[in-house]
Parts: C-alpha cells; structure tokens; sequence
C-alpha cells in the first residue's frame, strides 16, 4: 500500500527547498544587477564580463526553480487526485455495504416486533423463511448491482 504521507511530506519539504534556493537565486541576481550598475566600484570589462555570465546563470538557475517548483506541484496534484481516488473507492465500499445490509436489517426489525398477528410467527418454518426473506434481500442488489456492471 502507497504511504500517502510520507510522500505529502516528502512533497512539502522539496518545495519548501525549491522556494527557499529560488528566494537565493532571485536576491543574488538582484545583488548581481546591483553591482553592475554601481559606479562607485572600478571595474575592468572582463570583471564586467563575468558579472553578465554570473547574471546570466542565476537567471537560468531561478528558471529551472521555477520549472522544478511547477514539477513539484504537479506531482502534489497528482498524488492528492490518488488519494481523493482511494477514499472514493472506500466510500464505495461502504455504500455497497449498506445497500447489501438495509433490506434484511429492515425485515429482521419488522419480525422482531414480536406482534401477535405477524405472518409465520407461528409456523414452524416461519424463523427460516424470515432468513431466507433476509437473504434473498441481500442477495437480490448484489445480483442485480453485478449485472449492471457497478462491482
């Protein structure tokens, strides 16, 4: 079975890494832009040069955060729509469930009743017929649930 949580907070802690690198990325390319412009510091053009390339890489480096945050989410999206999928399919369950267990709960309560005037509840059959009443009301959704294919 899949541990959805530890997948969700595996999920959390690298986005919380990516956002946290792409935050760096994106001060440090201010930082870079900064630097450039300043006219208090002498620079040569190669030093200039370097702080392009420097710049030049942080910006693709803040893309690909971006890019990987977009990842990250989608695989959050993703594992979200699996667990909605498996509690669907729980539910499913308990409503098959319930329709299966409704009809002979209901007779077994109309029999419990214990009424002088209730049918078989003098005849010797009357207890096993009841049953077979509570079966074949089970039974009965099953069989038909089957045939229209929804198990």
């Amino acid at each position: 079975m899949r541990d959805f949580r530890k997948i969700l907070e595996r999920l959390g802690q690298n986005g919380e890494l990516i956002s946290k690198a792409r935050e760096s990325l994106v001060s440090l390319g201010r930082l870079l832009t900064f630097v450039q412009q300043s006219t208090v510091v002498p620079m040569s053009q190669d030093v200039r040069g370097r702080f392009r390339t420097l710049t030049r890489d942080v910006m693709a480096m803040s893309d690909h955060a971006s890019f990987l945050g977009t990842k990250v989410s989608f695989i959050l999206d993703a594992t979200l729509g699996l667990i909605n999928i498996d509690q669907n399919n729980i539910l499913k369950i308990f409503s098959v469930v319930t329709v299966f267990l409704l009809p002979p709960s209901v007779i077994g309560a109309i029999f419990g009743m214990n009424f002088s005037k209730m049918p078989w509840l003098h005849e010797t059959w009357g207890f096993w017929a009841a049953m077979g009443v509570m079966v074949a009301s089970a039974i009965g959704p099953f069989l038909f649930f089957k045939r229209k294919g929804w198990l």
